[in-house]
């Protein structure tokens, strides 16, 4: 499915900042300087990095860009403005936005904007920042967005900090790092 120039593939789960980069050890010298420039840009932001033989994860509370039942970004994103320089400068890296929410069900008004569920809201929050992305120089054909509505909750949803953390977006890199 296409959502404006930006694919999207709809599996199943929306929203804290995560980015995931993948390699495989030929090309781990590239992508662990792209993740490296990453962790320096947003050394001291609340996001949580960690690091996996073959990824590196940052993490992010939902907050930090949307508002409850949002879905558009500010024009300015502190947070994805530090990643910009080190992802503007990929050519072969695919950048894949993934879009979650937490299992509150949509209200009315989000229904009078035309979202029917959790799935469409996660679209919509996975496309927003694909597009800022974009609209800031990062190569539109590396660029795509997956909605997983509620699905794949990382924490349980019976809280308000367990909402939280299962309302997120997921930036994975997957590539040479180049």
């Amino acid at each position: 499915m296409l959502f404006g120039r930006i694919p999207i593939a709809v599996a199943a789960t929306t929203l804290a900042l995560s980015l995931v980069v993948h390699a495989s050890s030929a090309a781990d010298g590239q992508l662990n300087q792209a993740s490296d420039q990453l962790m320096t840009a947003l050394e001291g932001d609340p996001v949580q990095f960690s690091e996996r033989v073959i990824s590196v994860t940052l993490t992010s509370g939902a907050d930090a860009m949307f508002p409850s039942g949002g879905w558009q970004i500010p024009s300015d994103a502190p947070l994805l403005n530090k990643m910009l320089p080190t992802l503007s400068k990929l050519r072969n890296t695919q950048i894949v936005v993934g879009g979650y929410t937490d299992n509150t069900p949509i209200g009315q008004q989000l229904k009078g904007m035309g979202i029917a569920d959790n799935l469409d809201l996660s679209a919509k929050r996975a496309v927003s920042v694909a597009s800022y992305l974009i609209s800031h120089g990062v190569d539109s054909a590396l660029v795509s967005a997956q909605a997983f509505g509620e699905s794949h909750p990382i924490s349980a949803n019976d809280t308000p900090e367990g909402r939280a953390k299962n309302r997120r977006v997921d930036i994975t890199l997957t590539g040479d790092g180049t």
